[in-house]
């Protein structure tokens, strides 16, 4: 599968650990449901065997996190499905901790089905504390009850297993009371809370609400992480961690797993090692083509950008009367002044001087703050199609690209696409609410309108 096809996503959130090539991939809920499925069908791990790995690896990550549980209260909310289940096994896992697990079920026990059933007789029989919550539910019963417990032994934490990857649908009525109150226990006591999985009401592929949504100080994942943990900033996730429930590897390969996660560790061990006698002039140039009357400061912080992230040597083309800010303000990077004083922007009429700029620079960077005037579309769409250096297209290039659709699939030469979601919305022909809704979708779209074109790679940034 090529890596232009993929979905990348950016993290800086901390992980688990699971081994082999598998922990930098992403699964989509659906996908996470195949895997799930071949493990039990394919490879006979029964259900109940992911679910306890997925119940014992959560407490262990509890207890790596606050502290021993011992004397301590953890309260699980169990849903009315396997994430309910699992809730159950970490009910059962902190007892065996030495902590007081006090389960509140947010349906008659009597109605689980199937692996969430058979621990719930578990649960029963292990005389775990139960509460059941009534539709309706006092708010204030459920603070008192848990005020209670921590009188008795201090709260650890407040375990959110309601709903899982699985949820599609919208969160209110009785569920939505509930979250609202796991959310209200949070902030009012000051009480870390767990999501099992994912926080109960976020879209899994989207990373949006549905409706009421918790609030997470710590989410533990099973075999893979999700978009959700990412898109949006991670909203409500907490920290993350990746709990391996035995999946088989080999489970892995069968499924077209179309995402990735690039953390900060894989950046960092990317990097090229520069040897002890390298210097500026062994790193790179990197021409930059940014800026005009009113947006300097847009080439400003392109240069100051480059060079922070590790290029040799840059050089700024820019207007001639506008060289003196540029000067005064990068005292690292380099400037060329276009000849000609009158302007005030780069424009087709410059295409000598930069195709000569060019010649000995290693890329390109072309857009930030360089206007949309006609003049300066026509340099865009030239360079674009014609220059063979691998060139970042950014802010003021894209958008002029985006009126000319059918030039996108014909680049000069490698070509990294890096737009804010109104501009992704320009280029793919959608509203920008659409890309918001479904950003991985989003990418992928464009990726299939660049099929044909294998040196198109489209970074979508959040703003």
């Amino acid at each position: 599968m090529n890596r232009k096809n993929m979905a990348v996503i950016p993290s800086f959130r901390g992980s688990g650990h699971l081994e082999s090539k598998i922990d930098m991939k992403i699964a989509k809920a659906s996908e996470m449901q195949q895997l799930d499925r071949l493990a039990i069908d394919q490879y006979g791990i029964p259900g109940i065997v992911l679910m306890e790995n997925a119940g014992r690896g959560t407490v262990s990550v509890m207890a790596e996190t606050f502290g021993p549980l011992v004397d301590s209260t953890v309260i699980i909310f169990v849903g009315p499905g396997n994430n309910g289940g699992d809730g159950l096994v970490i009910a059962r896992h902190a007892l065996a901790a030495g902590a007081h697990p006090l389960v509140i079920f947010t349906i008659s026990p009597k109605q689980l089905q199937g692996d969430a059933a058979v621990n719930a007789a578990i649960v029963e029989k292990l005389q775990i504390p139960t509460l059941v919550l009534s539709d309706p539910f006092e708010t204030a019963d459920i603070h008192q009850t848990v005020t209670s417990a921590h009188a008795r032994y201090p709260i650890s934490c407040i375990v959110d297993a309601l709903f899982g990857t699985g949820l599609t649908r919208e969160v209110s009525g009785h569920m939505g009371r509930v979250v609202e109150t796991i959310n209200e226990l949070r902030s009012s006591y000051h009480l870390p809370v767990v999501a099992v999985d994912l926080p109960s009401g976020i879209n899994t592929d989207t990373g949006l609400p549905l409706g009421q949504s918790v609030s997470a100080d710590l989410t533990v994942t099973y075999g893979l992480p999700k978009p959700a943990h990412y898109l949006h900033g991670g909203r409500g996730i907490g920290k993350l961690h990746i709990v391996d429930i035995t999946i088989p590897q080999a489970a892995y390969s069968e499924i077209p797993l179309r995402g990735r996660v690039i953390t900060t560790e894989e950046i960092a061990t990317s990097l090229p090692a520069r040897a002890t006698d390298s210097h500026k002039g062994t790193h790179g140039h990197l021409l930059v083509l940014a800026g005009s009357e009113g947006k300097t400061g847009a080439a400003i912080l392109c240069c100051r950008a480059a060079l922070t992230s590790g290029c040799g040597l840059v050089t700024s083309v820019v207007p001639q009367n506008l060289n003196p800010i540029m000067e005064t303000s990068l005292i690292e990077a380099m400037t060329l002044p276009l000849p000609d004083a009158t302007t005030t922007s780069l424009s087709i009429d410059d295409i000598d001087y930069i195709l000569a700029a060019a010649i000995g620079k290693k890329a390109i960077v072309l857009g930030p703050g360089i206007g949309t005037d006609e003049q300066t579309e026509k340099l865009v769409l030239l360079l674009y199609k014609e220059i063979s250096l691998p060139m970042v297209m950014d802010a003021d290039a894209l958008t002029l690209l985006a009126l000319h659709r059918d030039v996108l699939v014909r680049p000069g030469g490698p070509r990294i696409l890096t737009p804010h979601p109104g501009e992704m919305a320009r280029l793919s022909g959608q509203a920008t609410e659409e890309i918001q809704t479904d950003r991985v979708q989003a990418t992928l779209t464009l990726c299939s309108a660049c099929e044909r074109e294998q040196r198109i790679v489209t970074v979508l940034k959040g703003a």
